[in-house]
């Protein structure tokens, strides 16, 4: 089922030494558009309607401020506070009018982790692109998050926000709040950081065409090219300006409530493959690091 509560991932907001530099990349090669600019920091937009998927602010080190989500109503927001704290989570800021570029009302919470989420409702929304630059990122696919207990995290996204588990891996929760298989999925690890943030490109074309951009500009797949299994997504992945993992995916698998939820014995690979295609080269160990290494702002800094 749906989350009657959450609609839709619409960005992530991260912490950089210099969003400047961070922003050219984004624009030059990754091959996003600038939707504003204020008080030193870039909001970035794909040619999907969400005002910005990614929000580049001025930090000592690369840090996590803050996943977003985009609310059904502004009436889900104080059940959502409510819900938060039931799930054992906090409220970080009440419902209040957003005032960075995009506006509307947002909450913000944690989580019992100290991962910081907002849902946001009535802001900004742009007329779509389309197809008018080719290979641009429409909007975000998912988030993926490692979680020192995985299924903590996962029961907090179940009771508080309404999310609904699409698969268990070995290693993974993969959650749902829309028709996508994941917007967000926890992966198991001995840190809370983030693994990779992923975008979601018009077709595969795109995501190939996308890493051989990436690989002219001097950064070379991380992983890839290979179709994951939950999700049925086609993938790329590559570690970006300030060791941020991030993905180019397409074709990411809808699902309903007929969708039979998986377990690990549902997900197993023969030895040596690692995806459905076999054929891209496994994660390098410089993105095995990478996706270790972001951690969440600290709530008592938002």
């Amino acid at each position: 089922m749906t989350s009657p509560f959450v609609a839709a991932l619409r960005s992530v907001a991260l912490n950089v030494p210099d969003p400047d530099l961070a922003a050219g990349f984004y624009t030059e090669v990754w091959n996003l558009a600038v939707a504003d600019r204020r008080d030193g920091a870039v909001y970035l937009r794909g040619s999907g309607p969400a005002h910005h998927l990614l929000a580049l602010h001025l930090g000592d080190r690369a840090e996590i401020r803050n996943v977003t989500f985009r609310a059904r109503s502004a009436d889900v927001l104080p059940v959502l506070a409510d819900r938060t704290v039931g799930a054992g989570g906090r409220v970080l800021q009440p419902a209040a009018p957003v005032t960075e570029p995009g506006g509307g009302m947002a909450l913000t919470i944690a989580d019992q982790d100290g991962r910081i989420f907002r849902f946001v409702h009535g802001d900004t929304e742009h007329a779509a692109d389309g197809t008018a630059v080719p290979d641009r990122p429409v909007r975000l696919a998912h988030v993926v998050l490692n979680s020192h207990d995985v299924s903590r995290s996962q029961d907090f996204f179940e009771r508080a926000l309404g999310f609904t588990l699409s698969d268990r891996t070995r290693m993974m929760a993969f959650l749902r709040c829309d028709s996508d298989h994941h917007c967000v999925a926890f992966g198991d690890s001995d840190r809370d950081s983030l693994n990779h943030i992923a975008f979601l490109m018009p077709d595969l074309d795109s995501v190939m065409r996308g890493g051989g951009r990436m690989k002219d500009a001097g950064y070379p797949v991380g992983w890839g090219p290979g179709r994951h299994g939950p999700g049925n997504n086609a993938f790329n992945y590559f570690v970006g300006p300030f060791g941020v993992v991030i993905e180019y995916t397409a074709e990411v698998l809808q699902v309903d409530d007929s969708y039979p939820t998986g377990g690990p014995e549902d997900w197993t690979w023969p030895p040596g493959r690692i995806d459905q295609w076999g054929i891209g080269q496994p994660p390098t160990p410089a993105i095995k690091e990478a996706q270790q290494a972001i951690r969440f702002m600290p709530p008592a800094a938002f």
